[in-house]
Parts: structure tokens; sequence; C-alpha cells
């Protein structure tokens, strides 16, 4: 989509664009849940990250005139929003998670994660005030927000960054250094937990989060055009959205500390994953920013039911 600049002439304030891109977005028809859910916000977010400015800017400043250029900047990714279909993140390399901001490319999915909720509330009251975190395992990291956010949740804590893809490790690195975690959050190259296995001693952790693909084949054929710019690495989980699901409960036992937690998101498949094991205790909390679909288990029923997941697992 090319903007003229007789469409946006007229337009001199915050307000305007935020205004004049909310319409633009809404007669394109354009999808909404990488951040947003609503053109109004979506078009205030790109807005604030163009200019660079603060979530918690007082309203009064919206009425602020804009430069040429930043009037140029603001209507050429309004354009490019339509035209493309991308999501913002990815026009304007970075997305919030947890209230901070977090580098992302096409090389890893956009941030949503509702596990931010249980991050700052340090995954209480189900980790139990008596655990002391020193080690956190992001698996299937992306562009590592949870495992950093934990970092920053667990300041005494060292945070294994584990991904199969080197792409999306490249950004969970630049991520590591914008946040200055050097020396305490490590990105390692990993399919699911084979870095583990070859260490000469089985690393115990207090939590393993993970966000893994859960994504299965029905809505990977029927997704809006936004998630079609993000990696299908990242989504895809085969029919039923629970084929790393089922891996990871086979095997997280093997390192969850005594006392320590499996926090699992599996999104729409969380109806599978419940039918598939009734007996299992999952916890699903409720969460009041939105989102579902993200299960808790502890490390002793990890270690209850692990015959049970692994003979799931082996019978496919």
């Amino acid at each position: 989509m090319t903007l003229s600049t007789e469409s946006f002439d007229g337009l001199f304030s915050i307000r305007d664009f935020i205004r004049w891109g909310a319409t633009r977005f809404n007669e394109a028809g354009l999808f909404f849940g990488h951040g947003s859910d609503n053109a109004l916000d979506e078009s205030q977010h790109l807005a604030f990250q163009s200019l660079q400015l603060p979530w918690d800017l007082p309203e009064s400043y919206l009425d602020c005139r804009l430069t040429d250029n930043e009037r140029q900047r603001l209507a050429a990714l309004i354009g490019q929003r339509v035209s493309t279909r991308k999501p913002l993140a990815y026009l304007v390399n970075q997305a919030w998670f947890c209230g901070m901001p977090f580098y992302v490319d096409e090389r890893v999915l956009v941030p949503r994660s509702p596990i931010a909720e249980l991050i700052l509330e340090e995954f209480q009251p189900w980790l139990g005030n008596h655990v002391d975190v020193t080690r956190v395992m992001d698996l299937c990291t992306g562009s590592g927000c949870i495992g950093i956010a934990a970092a920053h949740a667990f300041p005494e804590a060292m945070v294994d960054l584990l991904d199969i893809s080197t792409d999306a490790l490249e950004v969970a690195t630049i991520n590591i250094d914008q946040h200055e975690l050097w020396g305490r959050v490590q990105a390692t190259p990993s399919d699911m937990f084979e870095a583990l296995d070859v260490l000469p001693e089985t690393p115990k952790y207090q939590l393993i989060l993970s966000n893994p693909p859960y994504v299965d084949s029905e809505d990977m054929s029927d997704m809006p055009e936004e998630f079609g710019h993000e990696p299908e690495l990242g989504l895809a989980a085969g029919d039923d959205g629970l084929d790393f699901a089922r891996e990871i409960l086979s095997r997280a036992a093997d390192f969850l500390d005594q006392d320590g937690l499996l926090v699992l998101e599996v999104g729409n498949s969380h109806w599978a994953l419940r039918d598939e094991y009734p007996e299992v205790p999952f916890i699903w909390p409720d969460f009041e920013q939105g989102g579902h679909g993200v299960m808790l288990l502890s490390a002793e029923d990890c270690r209850t039911y692990q015959p049970l997941f692994k003979s799931k697992l082996n019978s496919r």
C-alpha cells in the first residue's frame, strides 16, 4: 500500500495519527493478536514505539505536533502494517513482555505468552515461598523473553535458554545483551533436552518454563495471514498440537529439583491434553490479563506420572 502525502495531509498530532491508523486498520480488516486485540490499541502501540514514547505518557502529550519526518515515518509504518499484514513487532523490531522491551524479527515468534503474568507473580502460590530459585530452564526459548524475564524476577538464578533454532538463539543473544545479563543467562542450541543429556552431571532446575509449538494441524490451516510471517517451526505441533508437550512431560522429572515446578503452555491444545491424561492433576491458572492454556505440574507429580507420560509417548 502506497500512501500519498495528501492522504495524511492535515494530520499533525500524535492523537491524529492514532485515530487515523485505527481507521485504516479497521478498513483493512487486520487481525490483532500479537500484543493488542483491537485497532485502536494497535495504532497507539505503533505510534508510541515509533516515537520512542513511554506507555504512561500523559494524555495531554497526545496533542503534541509531530515533525514532518515523524509524520512520514508513522504514515509509512501504518501503510506497511496494512499492505504486508506483518505483525507490528516485526515492523518496529520490538515487543514488550513483562513490562520490558525485547528485540524481535521474523526469526522468532512475537512474544505474547500469558506466562508473563505468572513470572510477575513469581509463580506463587504454586512454587512455594520456601523454594530458593537458583536455576531456571526456558525450553523452546525463541526470543528468550520468558527466560530473561524470569532472570529479572529471580536475580540469583542462572537461566538456560534452549532452542533447536540457531536463528532464534541469535535473537535471544541480542536480548541477553540488551538486558545486560551476560554470565547469568546463556543461550544453548538443543533439540529439546538433548544438550543437557550429554552433560557429565544432570542439571536440576527449580523452574522449567516452556512455550513450545502447540498449534494443531486444523488451526495451522486456518490461521490469519499475520501468523504466516512467523516461523512455522515455532507453531506447528502435529495433528493434535501435543507433539512437543508429550516429550516435555516425559522428561521434565529428570531435570526438576525436588520441589520444582513445570510450567508448560499448550494454548488451544489444552483440551487434547486434558483428554489424553485425565488422571493427571494439571493446574490451569486463570489470567487477569487474558490468555489461557498454561499448565502447571509439580516435580512430585512429574515423577509420579512419568511412566504414564513415557508410555503415551512411546505408543505413538
